[in-house]
């Protein structure tokens, strides 16, 4: 059985000298429908790997609840690799950042209130131990054959110091079955603090190669050099730019990098979607959430499709590894439809059917009430009429206040927001703070990010001693109640409308003139959308869809110019930066 091996000169794999020329695809990122048809493309690339980051709180969402089916069918998605002829490097974190919800730390590691993430802390260290073992009684059967390395955590050095903590984990993976060679990455700055004495260094960059490789070789005077992150495009934050990067420049560095004997894994090959909830957020003195496209700018876009960038690297890789010569094209997509949701649900009037209450003399965190991803309502009666003012220690991350059901303001963790004056109708009125989870940050010291109300929590200065806190996760919709939608609705409603499609093909749902919320089709989570862009399209892909009837659902939290939504045949991510 071949398996790679490094030597002083390089990778060696059955023996013979071995380039790893790889991208990056994520499968959770991807309908599992479709998971064949991007490994095919990274094959007609010229590809010869993949690599894929590993979400612990996808596959492990409660502690010892471990999934592997459905979109988390990890080993079909390695036989589908196996199946192109393709290797994998299977990257399983425990944290992984890839701009993902919590880097793919679970939430429920945070009810431990003093828990050190990534740390030697025992407890990390055992809820680690016990995902490691069944995420390789999963994929023990590839390694060695599809999967041929296994990175060491993630971009440590840019977080902690602490080797001892890298080399427990290596023993970990070792003890759980990988057998096959073990790697770390880091940014060339940090290669000193993230690396381990006997595991591989790789670098992180997307340009000044030389450099890159000369730092890389400082720390590593002999073996393989490898970028196994060389970063082609970048991701988009709400409320700013879609970012893109010229295809000549991204396929000239490549050039430049292979050019050196240098082994490659292309950051992204495709990005694909951050489905539902599934976003995470930076916060480096301002919280930024990540939007729900995962784009990249890409050598595939969010629908598979090939871009420029895609042919301008396919030209770059054929000056140092075979290529086939199958031409690649775009799928078929959608005719524009126009959908009318007729139909409407007011979340309030809904909510002994999304959640149970929790009475506390505090607001209680997600984490307290064992929700991962969605929204808490925080509900309290106020003591008097009259002007009054809300203030919360910590908002995480952006609230909606509401006295007796009517709006009277919002409070956003991105802005510092923190206090909030209205006026109170009359003594015993009902006041709801609706809080978003719009995702946990994924990179640096802040991925401690627990979410909902935290702190101290005062109305007029006083502190309220009676909270109800109730989950609202959204994970299934099928016990709401709609009606027609002709009534006017002053706080956050489900809107509901169905389209008929002769044959499904992949699309893109546009909502202009409506403000913010989340979208789901025949019970799919599509993602959140926001008028505040870039993007304003959500994919749509084709297996989501059906012949015949399908069911468009739209959460909208603040208000709609239109009863309607659109299902288009080409995406708009947003402006780019001259």
């Amino acid at each position: 059985m071949p398996r790679l091996e490094i030597a002083a000169d390089g990778f060696r794999l059955d023996d013979r000298p071995f380039r790893i020329i790889s991208g990056g695809l994520h499968y959770f990122r991807v309908h599992p429908e479709q998971w064949a048809d991007r490994l095919r493309k990274a094959r007609l690339l010229g590809l010869n790997t993949v690599e894929t980051y590993v979400p612990w709180n996808l596959h492990e969402p409660r502690p010892g609840e471990f999934h592997a089916d459905g979109g988390l069918d990890l080993p079909r998605f390695l036989d589908l690799a196996a199946a192109e002829g393709l290797h994998v490097l299977l990257r399983p974190g425990p944290y992984i950042c890839a701009e993902w919800e919590g880097g793919g730390l679970p939430s429920w590691l945070l009810a431990d209130h003093d828990m050190e993430l990534r740390s030697r802390d025992p407890r990390f260290m055992s809820a680690v131990d016990e995902y490691l073992e069944a995420l390789m009684e999963a994929v023990r059967p590839h390694l060695g054959t599809t999967v041929i390395a296994v990175q060491l955590e993630n971009e440590y050095g840019a977080y902690g110091t602490d080797t001892a903590y890298l080399a427990e984990l290596a023993e970990l993976l070792r003890r759980h079955g990988v057998d096959v060679p073990l790697f770390t990455c880091d940014q060339p700055a940090d290669l000193g603090r993230g690396g381990l004495d006997g595991v591989l260094r790789t670098a992180n960059f997307g340009s000044r190669v030389e450099a890159g490789l000369t730092e890389l070789r400082r720390h590593q005077p002999e073996g393989p050099l490898m970028c196994a992150e060389f970063w082609i495009g970048w991701f988009d934050r709400w409320g700013g730019v879609h970012v893109t990067r010229d295809p000549e420049d991204a396929a000239g560095n490549l050039d430049q990098l292979l050019a050196a004997g240098a082994s490659v894994n292309i950051y992204l090959l495709h990005g694909g979607t951050n489905f539902g909830f599934t976003n995470g957020a930076n916060d480096k003195g301002v919280y930024r959430p990540t939007a729900t496209s995962y784009d990249y700018d890409a050598l595939l876009d969010e629908a598979g499709d090939p871009t420029p960038k895609y042919e301008a690297f396919r030209k770059v890789i054929a000056k140092y590894a075979p290529v086939p010569e199958e031409e690649v094209s775009a799928a078929a997509k959608l005719a524009p439809v126009r959908v009318e949701l007729t139909e409407q649900a007011d979340l309030f009037d809904q909510l002994a059917e999304l959640g149970e209450p929790v009475l506390a003399d505090r607001p209680q965190t997600m984490e307290e009430l064992g929700q991962d991803v969605g929204f808490v309502l925080y509900e309290t009666v106020l003591p008097a009429a009259g002007p009054m003012v809300l203030r919360a220690e910590q908002v995480r991350d952006r609230a909606q206040v509401f006295v007796d059901g009517q709006p009277v303001g919002v409070l956003e963790r991105e802005n510092h927001q923190q206090a909030l004056a209205f006026t109170v109708p009359h003594p015993d009125s009902w006041l709801a703070v609706l809080v978003e989870n719009q995702g946990r940050v994924n990179y640096g010291r802040q991925i401690h990010d627990r979410k909902g109300l935290l702190g101290e929590v005062t109305l007029d200065g006083r502190t309220v001693s009676s909270w109800n806190s109730r989950s609202l996760p959204l994970d299934r919709l099928d016990a709401l109640t709609f009606d027609d939608a002709g009534r006017a609705v002053a706080g956050p409603a489900f809107r509901r409308g169905t389209v008929d499609i002769e044959e499904p093909a992949d699309a893109y749902l546009a909502l202009d003139g409506w403000t913010k919320g989340l979208t789901w089709i025949n019970g799919f989570a599509l993602g959140r959308y926001w008028s505040r862009g870039p993007q304003t399209t959500l994919y749509v892909p084709a297996p989501v869809l059906r012949a015949g009837r399908n069911e468009i659902t739209v959460l909208e939290l603040h208000a709609a110019t239109t009863p309607w939504v659109e299902l288009r045949d080409r995406p708009d991510l947003g402006p780019t930066e001259d």
